[in-house]
């Protein structure tokens, strides 16, 4: 099952390595699981998003791991592939950018024509073959329709995708420099938030009980981390309900609720996904 893993420290510019590649279930560490692409997107000191991906796991790209160490940003997006819809590419490779904003997804959504034809022009902004980029074009159609409202371009989109298309699964998290926007839906797939207050040590003691990392950046700034999982031992991990859309604005400020409350209309199991789907969508 494709990982997402989302955290703004907004207005605070600082490195997320430990969460990237140090924490007991780092996203290097879940790209094991999950190996046909890696990808990071961050923000310059200008505000320009900047998106690197390879088609590869993030356990074999030392790119992933250079990032991941040095880059420093407001906000990170991260995801690792286990690819559903569209082949190992990196066209194919999460996240994806658009209008100041990076996004990535997990789950999957068919009829994928009827997509299309929802899209219009939109369609034009998709390079791939996933379900995935199509979700953030009629995201991206929603939020231009509604002013810049991301809030309630997302609600829109997903609103539209729940009563019209089969869904297994809509978990997405969305990145501006100064904003993150994650949501679970239906009960699928778990999305966890966490919120820290700086002066909070972040510590991954080894096997062996002798082994410490530690960040010094994310000790000195409150930060909120959205994973697929929990990725550490820390008790303050919450999963967001089914069908909860969270928004952590530029001072950190978290607002959440429930723009789902019921299942999609055409819901798909398991079964009837194909197989190389259905294998993407087990939790391993």
């Amino acid at each position: 099952m494709c990982r997402l893993f989302g955290m703004t420290a907004a207005p605070r510019r600082l490195k997320a390595t430990f969460w990237l590649l140090d924490a007991v279930d780092s996203l290097e560490r879940q790209s094991v699981r999950n190996p046909d692409g890696t990808g990071l997107g961050t923000f310059g000191r200008d505000g320009v998003a900047r998106v690197e991906k390879q088609a590869l796991a993030a356990f074999e790209d030392r790119r992933f791991a250079v990032e991941a160490k040095h880059r420093e940003s407001t906000t990170f997006l991260a995801h690792v592939r286990h690819a559903s819809t569209g082949a190992r590419t990196v066209r194919n490779t999460h996240p994806f950018t658009k209008d100041g904003r990076i996004f990535a997804h997990n789950g999957v959504i068919e009829d994928l024509p009827r997509l299309d034809e929802e899209l219009g022009s939109y369609r034009a902004m998709v390079l791939g073959d996933t379900d995935s980029e199509r979700l953030f074009a009629l995201i991206t159609k929603h939020i231009d329709a509604r002013g810049g409202d991301v809030t309630a371009g997302i609600t829109g989109a997903v609103r539209w995708i729940a009563d019209e298309l089969p869904v297994f699964a809509i978990n997405l998290v969305l990145t501006t420099d100064t904003e993150l926007w994650a949501l679970r839906y239906p009960a699928t797939h778990e999305l966890y938030v966490l919120e820290r207050a700086a002066g909070t040590q972040l510590e991954h003691v080894g096997s062996g009980g002798t082994v410490r990392v530690r960040s010094g950046d994310l000790v000195e700034a409150p930060t909120v981390v959205v994973a697929s999982e929990r990725m550490d031992d820390d008790p303050g991990w919450r999963c967001l309900a089914p069908g909860e859309l969270l928004h952590v604005d530029a001072g950190l400020r978290i607002d959440s609720s429930v723009i789902l409350d019921q299942p999609p209309t055409h819901p798909l199991a398991l079964s009837d996904l194909d197989a190389g789907a259905a294998a993407s969508q087990l939790s391993r």
